[in-house]
C-alpha cells in the first residue's frame, strides 16, 4: 500500500486558515469490494437547513472549498472531500473517471446525508460531480460548477497546458516526480493566493511517492474516442441535458485551462443553468473571489427561497397596453405604446427622399429611404451569409452612417448587437467583446485587424466596412446592403436585441441586456418626456445616442469629434453640425458643452443663427453644473436646456430644466428633477440586503435610489449575483433597479442625487454622501472640481477633501485652501489635499474615480511619497 500523507496538525491547521475540528476521516466500503478511509473537511451545525458536497480537482484538494465552510457551515453541513489518492485520502490504484464518479457516490452513501443533497465541483471534481449528478437526480437539489467541462467544445481543441502534461513521459515527471503541475497550477492564479494559502494547496504533495493520483488524472484526460474514459464522459455529457435541478456555473474568464467555451458548452447542455462570469479571475476561482457568497444567494434564491418569495429574482418583463397608433410617427409618440418595432420609423419612411442621417466628417448625406434599402438589405445578406436569430453581433463600426445601418440591419435579422464604444479604450473594449461571446464582429478593417490579433473573437464570422482590406472578412457591409437575399422573420418584442456596456466608471465595464420591446419604450418614453416630432432633427455628441434619430424618424448627425475625448468638441464642430441637420434638438455630455463654451468665441452668424434656432438642448451621463448650462443658455437663447437622469440600464428616469434647477436652488447634492412618465423611483435604506424586500423611506431621507419603468434593461450579462443583487422585489411583487446612486426625494417628489453608493463615506459621525460636500467646495472662488473620499477603517472613515488645482502639485493643500474647505463643509475633515487632475471616466470625462482617489490619499497620510496611479 502507497504511503498515505499524515494531515496537519491543530496548529498547522489554523495557520491554514481552517478549524481543526473541520477535518475528519470516514471509512468507506467501497463499490470494488474494500473499504477505504476519506479524509474530509466537514462543518455541520446543530439543525442544518441543507447539504453541500463539494469535489475538488487535480491537483487541489478539500481545502478549495473552505470559503464554503466559513461562509455557509453556519446553516448548512458542508463537507469537501478528497477524491481518493488526493489530499489525505488513502493512496489507491488506477481510478479512471467512471470509477471515481463510483468513488463519489460510496463516499456520499457513507457520510450518511439526510435529504437531497446540492453538489458544488471543481476542474475534474466538476466532472466526477456531473456523472453523480445524472445518475442520482432524485437526490440533487442543485449543481454549482466552477471551470470545468465535459467535452472539449466544438470548435476548439483541448487546453494545451492539459496537452502537454498528458504527453508521453511529460505525464510522470509534472505529475509525480516533481511538484510541477501543482506549482503550475497555482501559477496560474499565484498573485491573488496568499502565501499561507499556496503552502496550504502544497501540504499534501509534498513527496513522490503521494503524488501518483496527480498523474493519473491527467493520464485520465482523454484526447480520442479509444480512451478507456472517453465512453463514460460521453455518455454523462449526453444526459446533462436531463438534470432539471437549477445549476450555477461560476466562472473565472481568465483560466487558460477551462476558458469561457467551456462554460458556455455546459450552458448549451443546460439551457436552464445560470452563469455568473468573474472578469480576470482565473483557474482557482473558489480561491481567487467570492463564490460562496454567490453560491449563498444562489441557494437562497433557487433552492432555499423565503416563503411567497421563489421567483423574486427572475427578470418581470414589464407589460405596455397594445399600440393604438397606425403611423408611429404621427406628431408625438404615446409612451406605454411600444408594440412598433425600433426600426418601424425607418420603415415608414422608406420612400421619403429627406435627409435620414449626415456624417460629421465627410458631410455625405443619406436619405431615409436609402437608410431603409441600406438597413433592409444589411438584413437579408446577413440571414444569406447565416446569422441566426440570437446571434450576437459585436459593432466595431467608427460613428458613421455604416453604424446606424448596421445596427439597425442587424436588429431586423433577429441578431443581438454588442456595442461598447471606443471610450472604453483598447483594453475594455477587448474585455467586453471577448467576455460578450459574440459569433460575428462588424468593423472597420483596423478594428477587425485588432480583434483578430488580439483574440477578441477568434470564432467570428467578420464582416468589413469600407474596403477588402478586412483580412478575413467574409464581406463587407456594402455587398450585403447591395445583394442581400430574402428578408429573415421580424423578432418577437420579447426577443433579446442589445448587449450594452456601462462605462466602467465605478468598477468593470458592465454588459447590460435589452430585449426589443424595451427597446421601443424606451424610444417612446424619450418622445413623450421631450414632445418629439418628426420635425426635429437631432445632433447627438455621443455616438450610441445618435442611434434614437433614426428610431425617431428623424434627421441626425454626430459632429466631428474624437468620440475618446467628448471634452474636445469644439463649438465650431458642434456649429457645422447643426447648420448640416439644421437641428432643433442637440444632445452633448456636460464636458462637452463646457468646451464648447470655452470654444464659443468668433463664431460666425450662420452658426450663431442654428444656434438659436435650436429648441431643446440635452446633457446626460454625469452631474452637470449650473454654471455650465447657464453659459450654454447663452449661446441658445430660445432653446430649453434639460438634463436627463438615468442610466445604461434605464434611461430616462428623471428630468429636470435650467429653469427649475435655478428656482430650487443649491441644496443637499444635485437636483435631477422629478420622474417622467410610467417611471418610478423609490429611495430605500444604505445597503438594504437585496434578498429582502425593500421598504421607501420617506422625503428627505437619504438612501439607495432604486427605480423602475417599462424601458429598464432586461438584466446584466453572465453575471448572476449582480443581477440578483440589483434587482430586488417590492411588495408588490414588482422588480426593481438598484441605480448603484445614493440621494434622497424631496417634498415636492423631485430627486436628488448625492453620490454612489460605493462612495458613501462611513464617517464617525455618520454616513456622509459625497456629491453634498463636492458641490459645496466647488462653490469656493478658483474649485472647479474636486473629490469628497473615506480614508480609514470602514464605520470610522474620517471625511479627506481632494482638490482639483493645476500647478498645485500632488499632495497636502496650503493652510488658507484648507481652511476654507473646513469653513464651508459641516462634518469633520482630517485632511484637504490638491492633485494636479483628478481620475475622470473616458466616457464623460466628468465621473471621478474616488475609490482611486482614496486610495492615493490613504497612501500619501500614511507617509508614503505616493505619486497618483491615474
Amino acid at each position: 500500500m502507497v504511503r498515505t500523507p499524515a494531515p496537519p496538525t491543530a496548529d498547522q491547521w489554523r495557520a491554514l486558515e481552517v478549524d481543526p475540528e473541520w477535518s475528519k476521516f470516514v471509512e468507506v466500503p467501497s463499490h470494488d469490494g474494500g473499504t477505504h478511509r476519506w479524509h474530509i473537511l466537514e462543518r455541520r451545525p446543530v439543525a442544518p437547513v441543507g447539504t453541500i458536497v463539494c469535489v475538488h480537482g487535480n491537483p487541489t484538494w478539500s481545502y478549495l472549498w473552505r470559503s464554503v465552510h466559513a461562509q455557509l457551515g453556519d446553516r448548512y453541513r458542508v463537507i469537501a472531500v478528497d477524491q481518493l489518492g488526493m489530499g489525505f485520502s488513502d493512496r489507491v490504484g488506477l481510478r479512471r473517471y467512471a470509477d471515481r464518479v463510483r468513488d463519489l457516490a460510496d463516499a456520499i452513501k457513507a457520510l450518511d446525508i439526510d435529504g437531497p443533497i446540492i453538489i458544488a465541483g471543481h476542474d475534474w471534481g466538476g466532472a466526477v460531480s456531473m456523472g453523480w449528478a445524472v445518475a442520482s437526480p432524485d437526490r440533487l437539489a442543485g449543481m454549482v460548477l466552477c471551470n470545468t467541462g465535459i467535452a472539449v467544445p466544438a470548435g476548439r481543441k483541448a487546453p494545451w497546458l492539459i496537452r502537454l502534461a498528458a504527453t508521453g513521459p511529460m505525464t510522470d515527471f509534472v505529475g509525480r516526480r516533481t511538484r510541477a503541475f501543482v506549482d503550475g497550477t497555482l501559477r496560474l492564479s499565484w498573485s491573488r493566493i496568499p502565501a499561507y494559502a499556496r503552502a496550504g494547496y502544497r501540504a499534501p504533495y509534498r513527496s513522490a511517492d503521494v503524488r501518483g493520483a496527480i498523474a493519473e488524472f491527467v493520464a485520465d484526460v482523454p484526447f480520442s474516442d479509444e480512451h478507456p474514459s472517453s465512453g463514460a464522459l460521453a455518455e454523462v455529457a449526453a444526459r446533462l441535458s436531463t438534470i432539471a435541478a437549477p445549476v450555477l456555473l461560476a466562472w473565472g474568464s481568465a483560466d487558460p485551462v477551462f476558458d469561457d467555451s467551456f462554460a458556455l458548452d455546459l450552458a448549451a447542455r443546460m439551457p436552464h443553468a445560470e452563469r455568473h462570469r468573474y472578469p480576470g479571475v482565473g483557474h482557482l476561482a473558489v480561491e481567487e473571489t467570492d463564490v460562496a457568497g454567490a453560491m449563498d444567494a444562489w441557494i437562497r434564491d433557487r433552492i432555499h427561497p423565503l416563503p411567497g418569495l421563489d421567483a423574486r429574482h427572475e427578470a418581470t418583463r414589464p407589460t405596455s397596453s397594445p399600440s393604438t397608433a397606425a403611423d408611429p410617427l404621427d406628431v408625438r409618440l404615446r409612451v406605454g405604446q411600444a408594440a412598433a418595432p425600433v426600426w418601424a420609423a425607418i420603415v415608414a419612411r422608406r420612400d421619403d427622399s429627406a435627409t435620414a442621417f449626415v456624417d460629421g466628417v465627410s458631410g455625405a448625406r443619406v436619405a431615409f429611404s436609402e437608410l431603409h434599402d441600406r438597413v433592409i438589405g444589411i438584413a437579408a445578406g446577413l440571414a444569406a451569409r447565416g446569422l441566426r436569430p440570437g446571434d450576437r453581433v459585436a459593432m466595431l463600426v467608427p460613428p458613421s452612417i455604416d453604424l446606424v445601418a448596421a445596427v439597425y440591419g442587424v436588429w431586423r435579422a433577429g441578431g443581438v448587437t454588442v456595442i461598447a464604444d471606443r471610450g472604453l479604450g483598447l483594453r475594455g473594449l477587448g474585455r467586453a467583446v471577448r467576455g460578450a461571446h459574440v459569433d460575428w464582429v462588424i468593423g472597420a478593417p483596423k478594428a477587425l485587424a485588432a480583434a483578430r490579433a488580439l483574440r477578441w473573437a477568434p470564432q467570428a464570422t467578420t464582416i468589413a466596412v469600407g474596403d477588402r482590406s478586412g483580412r478575413g472578412a467574409v464581406s463587407t457591409l456594402g455587398e450585403l446592403a447591395a445583394n442581400g437575399g430574402a428578408l429573415p422573420p421580424e423578432p418577437s418584442p420579447h426577443d433579446a436585441a442589445a448587449v450594452l456596456y456601462t462605462s466602467g466608471a465605478t468598477g468593470p465595464a458592465k454588459g447590460v441586456r435589452y430585449r426589443h420591446e424595451q427597446l421601443s419604450a424606451q424610444r417612446d418614453a424619450l418622445a413623450a418626456a421631450y414632445e418629439i416630432t418628426t420635425g426635429d432633427r437631432l445632433v447627438a455628441a455621443f455616438a450610441p445616442f445618435a442611434l434614437y434619430g433614426p428610431a425617431l424618424g428623424i434627421a441626425s448627425t454626430i459632429p466631428n469629434v474624437d468620440v475618446t475625448k467628448p471634452g474636445s468638441l469644439t463649438a465650431a464642430a458642434l456649429g457645422e453640425a447643426c447648420v448640416a441637420v439644421e437641428a432643433s434638438i442637440v444632445f452633448a455630455s456636460p464636458a462637452a458643452l463646457a468646451n464648447v463654451v470655452a470654444t464659443a468665441q468668433g463664431l460666425g452668424s450662420s452658426v450663431r443663427d442654428r444656434f438659436g434656432a435650436v429648441r431643446l438642448v440635452l446633457s446626460a451621463g454625469a452631474p452637470v453644473p449650473t454654471a455650465t448650462l447657464e453659459s450654454t443658455s447663452r449661446l441658445f437663447p430660445l432653446a430649453g436646456l434639460h438634463t436627463p437622469y438615468g442610466m445604461t440600464e434605464c434611461l430616462p428616469v428623471a428630468d429636470i430644466s435650467l429653469v427649475e434647477r435655478q428656482r430650487v436652488g443649491e441644496g443637499v447634492g444635485v437636483c435631477v428633477g422629478r420622474p417622467v412618465a410610467l417611471a418610478e423611483v423609490m429611495i430605500a435604506p444604505l445597503g438594504f440586503d437585496a434578498a429582502e424586500i425593500p421598504t421607501s423611506l420617506a422625503s428627505g431621507e437619504t438612501g439607495e435610489v432604486l427605480v423602475r419603468a417599462p424601458w429598464v434593461s432586461d438584466g446584466y450579462d453572465q453575471l448572476w449575483r449582480t443581477q440578483r443583487d440589483a434587482r430586488p422585489t417590492a411588495e408588490d411583487g414588482q422588480v426593481w433597479h438598484r441605480s448603484g446612486d445614493v440621494g434622497h426625494l424631496d417634498v415636492d417628489g423631485r430627486l436628488w442625487i448625492e453620490g454612489r453608493s460605493v462612495h458613501v463615506i462611513s464617517h464617525v459621525e455618520g454616513p456622509v454622501t459625497p456629491v453634498p460636500v463636492e458641490v459645496t467646495v466647488e462653490l469656493l472662488a478658483g474649485i472647479d472640481r474636486c473629490a469628497a473620499v473615506g480614508v480609514g477603517p470602514a464605520n470610522c472613515q474620517q471625511l479627506v477633501v481632494v482638490v482639483e488645482r493645476a500647478g498645485s502639485g500632488n499632495g497636502v493643500a496650503d493652510s488658507d485652501l484648507a481652511q476654507q474647505v473646513r469653513g464651508v463643509v459641516a462634518p469633520a475633515v482630517a485632511a484637504v489635499l490638491t492633485v494636479e487632475a483628478l481620475p475622470v471616466d473616458i466616457r464623460h470625462n466628468t465621473k471621478i474615480d474616488r475609490t482611486a482617489v482614496a486610495r492615493w490619499a490613504t497612501a500619501l497620510l500614511s507617509g508614503a511619497k505616493a505619486k497618483p496611479e491615474w
